[in-house]
């Protein structure tokens, strides 16, 4: 587990957060949903993709619940986004594209 994972499952700990991850699943959707909100409303819902504008905090927040989740779930984050990459890279190797579809 990362240092940034660690410090998300810490703070969860000390402040009685701890959820099942169903529930942290619904926080993560709902935390990319008010990102998509921002995208939409800050490029005129796509009219404007140069306009685009999204908080920090609020990237940080879809994060954090990323994270609980990972950790509700027991799953190293660092490790399953390496996970990810490898299959990503093969996939560029074997069909010149990162998308699980053809």
């Amino acid at each position: 587990m990362d240092e940034t994972q660690r410090r998300v499952a810490e703070f969860v700990e000390a402040h009685d957060l701890e959820t099942p991850p169903e529930y942290g699943l619904l926080d993560l959707v709902s935390e990319v949903g008010e990102l998509a909100k921002d995208a939409n409303e800050t490029t005129d819902y796509g009219a404007s993709p140069d306009e685009l504008s999204i908080e920090s905090d609020e990237l940080g927040d879809a994060l954090f619940a990323l994270l609980a989740v990972a950790d509700a779930l027991e799953i190293d984050a660092d490790a399953a986004l390496e996970e990810a990459l490898e299959k990503y890279e093969r996939r560029l190797d074997e069909r010149g594209a990162p998308g699980s579809g053809e």
